[in-house]
């Protein structure tokens, strides 16, 4: 009971935005201190969308978007006050940018020039988005803030979770006139190292507890995904999905193949999986992926300058812990599409590399263009 009050009046004592009819959490349930740094809520608009984020993890609170009729919905999974980020016991990765390596490491441990690097398993004896404290658990400073774009930016230090060098990493989450929401990393490096960031929004294009996700009809250019063991770690192999439940080159709901007798579906519990897009490795911003909810008439496209892309489709998700308006995150009630290069590419000789060396920046652009029809 106590919880439902607070639940009401955050949602109570929100700000209003009266033309779109959107309840925004109150910034005073997300203001603490961590680690001797402050902690707080941000709010962006840009187009018809409106977004709130915290600096503790960069995380993506919650993200308002019309449906056909113009009706708004919170679109972003997520949780109510920042103490269920901090002291979390459900999914931990909710909205968060994730690194300094996304994705998992196998068996917590790489080699860079002849010298073997410990990380801490948090994941099944694996590595899991960097470790125990990533860039997920840390509170990014503010280097700029305005109506329609947030700058975080934050050094990781040398050893920090095992990883090598001093990074210097400046992340920007911008909404624009055209309904984008744009993710776009630099970072560089004091000495040799390895980085592979992403940002992890979990979406419900119905909205956030509104059922599942298996009627989202979904597109991934991509003919190829490196297939995983029972760990989620890949094998090194490259798999074409022809005439797999993996082929999404041509629109598939979500749940239509996910239950088949495919020995990966099994191995990823359903879709849990690096699709390597087909394109050049050139830098260049190209459309990759769609998804589209046909009973909302809210869909979303994928634009990105990498070359892979996680799809995951909430299959760990299991009803037991509640999201932000106190309804339960079901069993494949959310998906996730997190550009990146290839999982555990520092013990895959074969996938292409995620070494940065000194001198080198790194840039990472991903944006979420979101429609109606």
């Amino acid at each position: 009971m106590k919880r439902l009050l607070t639940i009401l009046a955050l949602l109570v004592a929100v700000s209003c935005c009266d033309d779109h009819k959107i309840a925004l959490l109150d910034k005073a349930a997300f203001e603490t201190t961590v680690d001797g740094k402050a902690v707080s809520l941000y709010t962006l608009r840009g187009g018809d969308l409106v977004m709130q984020v915290t600096n503790y993890g960069a995380r993506v609170i919650s993200l308002w978007a019309p449906d056909r009729n113009g009706r708004y919905a919170d679109i972003e999974i997520g949780y109510e006050n920042i103490d269920r980020y901090i002291n979390n016991t459900g999914e931990r990765y909710l909205g968060a940018a994730v690194g300094p390596v996304a994705n998992r490491i196998a068996n917590g441990k790489f080699s860079l020039d002849d010298k073997e690097y410990t990380l801490p398993q948090n994941n099944n004896g694996q590595t899991l988005h960097g470790g125990t404290l990533g860039v997920d658990r840390i509170v990014w400073d503010i280097r700029e803030a305005t109506d329609s774009k947030i700058v975080f930016y934050c050094i990781l230090p040398d050893g920090q979770d095992g990883f090598p060098a001093n990074r210097v990493i400046s992340m920007t989450y911008e909404l624009t006139p055209n309904n984008e929401f744009v993710v776009s990393y630099k970072a560089m490096t004091d000495a040799k190292t390895v980085l592979n960031l992403s940002h992890h929004s979990f979406f419900n294009l119905e909205g956030d507890g509104e059922g599942t996700i298996l009627d989202h009809i979904l597109t991934i250019n991509s003919k190829a995904i490196t297939p995983i063991n029972g760990l989620l770690i890949p094998t090194g192999e490259i798999m074409c999905v022809k005439n797999t439940p993996f082929d999404f080159n041509e629109p598939h709901a979500i749940g239509e193949r996910v239950n088949d007798e495919h020995p990966q579906l099994k191995a990823g519990a359903g879709y849990d999986h690096n699709f390597i897009i087909d394109r050049e490795d050139n830098g260049e911003v190209i459309k990759v992926a769609d998804i589209y909810s046909p009973k909302s008439g809210r869909g979303m496209e994928l634009h990105t300058d990498q070359v892979a892309l996680q799809f995951y489709c909430g299959n760990f998700f299991d009803g037991s812990y509640s999201n932000k308006y106190g309804k339960p995150i079901l069993y494949r009630g959310a998906f996730a599409l997190e550009t990146q290069r290839y999982p555990d590419a520092p013990n895959q000789p074969s996938f292409p590399t995620i070494v940065l060396e000194p001198g080198q920046v790194y840039t990472h652009t991903c944006i979420y263009k979101f429609y109606v029809k």
